[in-house]
Formats: C-alpha cells, structure tokens, sequence
C-alpha cells in the first residue's frame, strides 16, 4: 500500500474515470458512436461498454507514464481483460492504481444540493473491493446552490461515508461537485472549502482522503488544500466542460490534476479503426496530462 500511495501522492499523471453507470451508460455509448437501437437489454448494453473500456485500457496510448489512476464502475470491477479481473490488469500491465465509484447515486434535490442516496450494502462493496485489489474508492455528491445548511449536509455525508471506506483500508475520493451552471459557483466553492476544511482538521494521523472538486471559479482556489497532510491529492472533474476549456481552466490551477470521464472520451468511436483510435487516445492523454502538471 505505501508504494501505491506513494504513486498516487506524487506521481506525474492524472485519472481517468471510466466509471460510467447504469444511467449515463446510454449517453456514453451514443458518444462513442453506438445508438440505443444497437442493443435490446442492460446485459448487452453493460457488454458495449466493458468493450469500450477494454479497448481505452488495452490501448498502446493507456499507461503509467501519463496515467496514474482509473476509475471503475462495479460491474467493471466484476469482469475480466484478458483473463484478469480489471483491476489486477490496470496494476499488473499497466501500473495504474484501480478506484471503484461506490456511491449509488443522487437523492432529489433539496435544500439546494443532492445528498448520495443510501448504500445498504456499502461493507460488502468494500469487502468485495479489497478481494479485487482496488486501491481506492470515489463517491459523488451535487450542490446547485450556495446553501450554507445544504453543502454542510453533503460534506458530513462524504466525510460519513470516508471514515468507514478508512477503516476498510481504502483511499476514499470525496467529490462534492458544484455545479458549472451555478450563478452563485464562487459561493458555493466558499462554502465548500471551509466545511471540508473542518473535517480535514479533524481526521487523525492514520487517515488519508483526496478531494475531487469543480474546477474553480477563482484560480488556485484549493492549493491550500492541495498541501494539508490529510489530502493525498486534489483532482478536478471537467464538470460539462468540453475538454479544451477543461484543461484550459486545470492548467491554471497549481497542484490539481484531471479525473476527467467525457473529456476523456470525447472525440473516441467505435466505428474508427485500432490506430485512429488509439492515436485519438494518445492526444487526448497528452493534452490532459500536460494540463495537470502544469
């Protein structure tokens, strides 16, 4: 564990997020070019994206020198690149540390965030994720408003839910994501900011988070946070943003590296040949990766 924390703490790459779920699945598909009319039921349709993940991971393009993480969606977790679960491949071929999104999605809106929704099973998750070698966790929460009571309800559930993913031995990733569209973004990363500070204060010694956050409104707004002994690293979701205006932002932002999911994708087919793909690939890391060491 301490050589992959070590990785992860100063590595020179960023993550990608291949952690699509049930319900932006269809989305993802259509953006790689495959239309709902292509499959008939969610086993196929889970089948279309493993493939499509399979091939991003495989690709020549997809390694640790520019890639320190992934993130995995359960049922990835759950299914094999050739003959080895998926987290065992990305570490053993490739030396990319594996994350599994553990959250099982958003409540309703209320009081101006979405809170995750309850994780029965979470223990068994964590069971099942320390048996497949997954290193870390991610789990994602949305604020729409710059509500003080609202963003403290997400982060005390974040920091909740953490402890437990701590104690399981895991490295968990803590994504209060601020929504883009926001009128009051600036507000809401305010707020933000000073609630997950508190909880950082109070972690002990033995306990490690990352941060996975909007990119910011203000420049530079959370290298505080990119240095508190707590915080293994700060990651930064494109959050709508097409990937050009991404990495412009990202570059901008000392000490935060990209966990990017649709800007990773974007521009990838299913109907482009190995080597169009895989240099479509190659681009789109090297752009990304070089906005996060920046």
């Amino acid at each position: 564990m301490n050589e992959k924390l070590e990785k992860m703490r100063n590595g020179k790459g960023f993550i990608a997020a291949l952690d699509q779920s049930g319900g932006s699945t269809p989305k993802a598909l259509k953006l790689y070019g495959i239309d709902e009319n292509e499959y008939s039921n969610d086993a196929e349709m889970f089948d279309l994206i493993h493939k499509m993940r399979t091939r991003i991971i495989k690709s020549p393009a997809f390694n640790d020198t520019k890639i320190l993480g992934a993130i995995l969606f359960e049922q990835t977790m759950d299914r094999k690149i050739d003959g080895k679960y998926t987290a065992d491949f990305l570490w053993e071929e490739k030396g990319v540390l594996p994350f599994l999104k553990v959250d099982k999605g958003l409540e309703e809106l209320e009081d101006g965030v979405q809170t995750m929704k309850p994780m029965p099973e979470l223990d068994e998750l964590l069971k099942r994720a320390n048996e497949r070698h997954i290193f870390g966790t991610k789990m994602r929460s949305v604020i729409k408003k710059a509500s003080q009571t609202g963003i403290e309800k997400v982060v005390n559930q974040q920091f909740e839910v953490a402890n437990k993913i701590i104690a399981a031995g895991l490295v968990p990733i803590i994504e209060p994501e601020v929504d883009i569209h926001n009128v009051d973004k600036a507000e809401c990363e305010t707020i933000l900011k000073n609630e997950i500070k508190k909880h950082l204060d109070k972690l002990p010694e033995t306990s490690n988070v990352m941060l996975k956050v909007t990119l910011p409104t203000v420049e530079n707004f959370y290298e505080d946070l990119t240095r508190h002994p707590r915080v293994v690293r700060v990651v930064a979701l494109s959050g709508g943003y097409p990937r050009e205006k991404a990495n412009e932002i990202l570059s901008k932002n000392k000490g935060i590296i990209a966990s990017f999911s649709r800007a990773l994708t974007e521009g990838l087919s299913a109907q482009q040949s190995d080597e169009e793909f895989n240099k479509a690939l190659e681009a789109t890391i090297e752009e990304i990766y070089e906005a996060s060491v920046k």
